[in-house]
């Protein structure tokens, strides 16, 4: 039952401490450090509008204490957020904070950080937010800022690339005309010679071919002839692939039947011997 009141009572103390700003205080300096303008803020009114120019730097300092106690202490987070009411654009910027609570923030708009958001004419709404696992969460609403409008950002080199790109329209060439028929036989003429004169060759000098319809060498003249027919058959019809696949299939017929012709031909010539 005491340890149920120890913890409650750790809770409820827990719960009733808060985090306080201390001597939030702000300067606004030229790129010569000429100060333009120094002030403390209010927690409960904002001051006139902050303005910064292209060069001119905003220091901010602040201490972060125990309601209760005053004693400084180090929220888990603190953050500045920058926010455009009328775009909705923000940042949040984190800010280091010693074990002391003594916190220091400053913006160079000659360097402006990269969580300040894209900017117009519009002020910035400047507000500290401060997080703690022990503490009840903080947010203090500082001041208006006005600076110089962002720059358009130059365009990525693969911008094109997330748009709609137009449809691609395929432009085929015209089918081939074939040459008059007439020019065609000639070229087949021309084709076909060569055999012409060869066999008005071999019909002159009578050349003979014993034994060629013979059971023995039939099968293997007639492999070949095949093979001249599949030749032809991939000139007019077929690809490469079932060229392969075909005369795969011929070549092992046609090794058996040419070493059943060869071992007959030696036969013959070993008995005219």
């Amino acid at each position: 039952m005491v340890w149920q009141f120890s913890w409650l009572l750790l809770a409820a103390t827990v719960r009733a401490a808060s985090l306080s700003l201390q001597s939030p205080r702000f300067t606004i300096s030229a790129s010569d450090a000429a100060q333009l303008r120094s002030d403390t803020l209010s927690l409960t009114e904002k001051p006139e509008p902050l303005t910064l120019g292209a060069t001119d730097t905003l220091k901010l300092v602040f201490q972060i204490t125990e309601s209760d106690e005053g004693k400084g202490v180090q929220p888990h987070q603190t953050f500045l957020r920058f926010y455009d009411k009328v775009s909705g654009e923000e940042g949040i910027q984190p800010v280091r904070v010693t074990p002391g609570g003594k916190a220091k923030f400053e913006l160079d708009m000659t360097r402006p950080p990269a969580s300040i958001p894209p900017t117009t004419h519009n002020p910035l709404e400047v507000s500290l937010i401060l997080g703690s696992f022990v503490h009840a969460p903080a947010q203090y609403d500082l001041f208006d800022l006005y600076i110089p409008a962002s720059q358009t950002p130059a365009e990525h080199p693969d911008e094109a690339s997330f748009h709609i790109l137009p449809a691609i329209k395929h432009t085929f060439r015209p089918e081939q005309k074939s040459p008059p028929q007439f020019i065609s036989a000639v070229f087949a003429a021309a084709v076909l010679s060569p055999w012409l004169v060869l066999i008005g060759l071999w019909s002159k000098i009578g050349v003979k071919v014993p034994n060629i319809f013979s059971l023995r060498i039939m099968p293997f003249t007639a492999l070949l002839g095949a093979f001249e027919v599949l030749l032809v058959w991939y000139w007019v019809d077929l690809k490469l692939g079932q060229v392969l696949l075909y005369g795969g299939i011929l070549a092992i017929p046609t090794v058996f039947a040419g070493k059943q012709a060869l071992y007959a031909t030696g036969e013959w010539r070993a008995g005219r011997k």
